[in-house]
């Protein structure tokens, strides 16, 4: 069994949330929510493999989404009481992979806009969303084989973000997201490849949160689109004025409804055992 020590950083007391960051990110992402809320949650956010400063994965075939959904099992196995989990783009996928495999672990799950491109493919591989990230993703690795480690970033932060935000970024961000390139391609394949089901999904019993932007690619609208269809149980919204990198570009409104999720479930989860008790 391959074995990795995350970079995890933790603070605050109380129920404890984890959060998973989207590709080409890192822990740091969260940095808003985090301040938002260590006064009242314990916070976890961790970074996955070739992001921030956990090491590439180190397997000797290509990474799925189990390896770094296992980075994270740890985490859960150790909160006695359960955790919330919170995940964007890729990290929103690996969080309803963790209330998958652990739901014994979770107890409420806020994903905004998870990256599940299997669930287009086994929807219908040829419709216009589908076509969309095939295509994207074909760009990106092309660029890297043949050692275009700049075009491929330009391309990956211009298709999820619109074009021209790569020029307009700063150096020092230019260099962060060139630096996680050789991690990004195995996560589009990750995905590509995952075996989650929309029939796994509608079988969370958990509370789940499913946000999208209302500006936001054709993929992850449809994706969005197909999680309503699996979890009609869930609580789905749609956030006017935002895109695919919303909790980036949008943090204060993404934040404040991520903490009045949280606020609420940790509520339910604590005043629910007393309520049976007094009854």
């Amino acid at each position: 069994m391959i074995r990795v020590r995350p970079n995890v950083q933790t603070s605050g007391e109380g129920p404890t949330v984890i959060l998973l960051h989207s590709s080409g990110s890192s822990l740091r992402q969260w940095d808003a929510l985090v301040n938002g809320l260590q006064s009242r949650f314990r916070l976890q956010a961790i970074d996955f493999y070739g992001h921030g400063a956990t090491p590439p994965w180190p397997g000797n075939r290509p990474l799925m989404l189990e390896d770094d959904a296992a980075l994270v099992a740890p985490l859960l196995a150790a909160a006695p009481y359960g955790v919330h989990l919170v995940g964007h783009s890729y990290g929103g996928g690996v969080a309803l992979k963790l209330a998958q495999q652990y739901p014994q672990h979770v107890n409420s799950v806020a994903v905004y806009e998870p990256v599940l491109f299997r669930l287009l493919f086994d929807y219908n591989a040829r419709h216009a969303p589908a076509q969309e990230v095939i295509a994207a993703a074909a760009r990106i690795h092309t660029c890297l084989l043949t050692g275009h480690v700049e075009r491929a970033a330009q391309h990956f932060v211009d298709y999820w973000s619109g074009s021209g935000t790569w020029e307009a970024m700063p150096l020092s961000r230019r260099h962060a997201v060139v630096a996680r390139m050789p991690a990004l391609v195995p996560h589009f394949r990750a995905l590509f490849n995952d075996g989650l089901k929309r029939a796994d999904l509608g079988r969370l019993s958990m509370p789940v949160l499913c946000l999208t932007g209302a500006r936001t690619k054709a993929s992850t609208r449809r994706i969005g689109e197909l999680l309503r269809l699996a979890m009609p149980q869930a609580t789905h919204e749609m956030l006017a004025g935002m895109g695919h990198m919303g909790p980036v570009t949008n943090a204060g409104a993404v934040v404040a409804r991520l903490a009045g999720w949280l606020d609420t479930q940790a509520t339910l989860r604590d005043t629910g055992p007393r309520l049976l008790q007094a009854a």
